[in-house]
């Protein structure tokens, strides 16, 4: 990142910004991941007006093999700026080049602005991490109580056995508790 020795007005126009940008939502559609972000023009739209209103100018510009976002304090003339490397799929493919310039363009406007943007289409840059599902709580054989109440069900009227059998998928029985409901299954 470079800047001016100064950056005092330049703050004072980003803290003014922030307080006029408002929320930006998602306008696209990703497809591939069946996921929504927001696009470049509509972030470039939705920032335009309250960095007008702040005093600030967004510029951006290949560099290389970069991208470089500069934010400007347009009566000062205090500057950031930072030069993001480009991630090109396929070299010497100006479409691939050209997607990979939309790309960084649109995560360096965010992050030179600080946007509170949740980007789904992010899947594409990254693995998506699996977490491995809860393991299964471990049966357990019913108390004394509970197993002369799912007896009584047992013998009880039709809608209280099927309650009774849907209670005994929740427990390991004993041996005895098993011999005592083989007769009355």
């Amino acid at each position: 990142m470079e800047r001016s020795p100064s950056i005092q007005n330049l703050t004072q126009g980003l803290a003014k910004f922030h307080t006029l940008v408002g929320k930006i939502s998602k306008d696209a559609a990703n497809p591939f991941f069946k996921k929504n972000y927001a696009s470049l023009p509509h972030i470039i739209t939705e920032v335009s007006e309250p960095l007008e209103k702040a005093g600030l100018i967004l510029s951006q510009f290949p560099n290389g093999d970069g991208l470089t976002t500069m934010l400007i304090h347009a009566d000062s003339g205090e500057f950031i700026s930072a030069t993001y490397t480009l991630q090109v799929v396929r070299q010497n493919d100006p479409q691939a080049q050209g997607s990979a310039i939309s790309y960084a363009r649109r995560y360096a406007i965010t992050s030179v602005l600080n946007l509170a943007i949740s980007d789904d289409d992010a899947e594409a840059a990254m693995r998506p991490v699996r977490q491995a599902p809860a393991p299964a709580p471990s049966k357990v054989p019913p108390t004394d109580h509970q197993f002369a109440g799912i007896v009584q069900y047992l013998n009880g009227t039709p809608e209280q056995q099927k309650t009774a059998k849907e209670a005994l998928k929740k427990y390991t029985l004993t041996k005895d508790q098993t011999e005592i409901l083989d007769g009355l299954l």
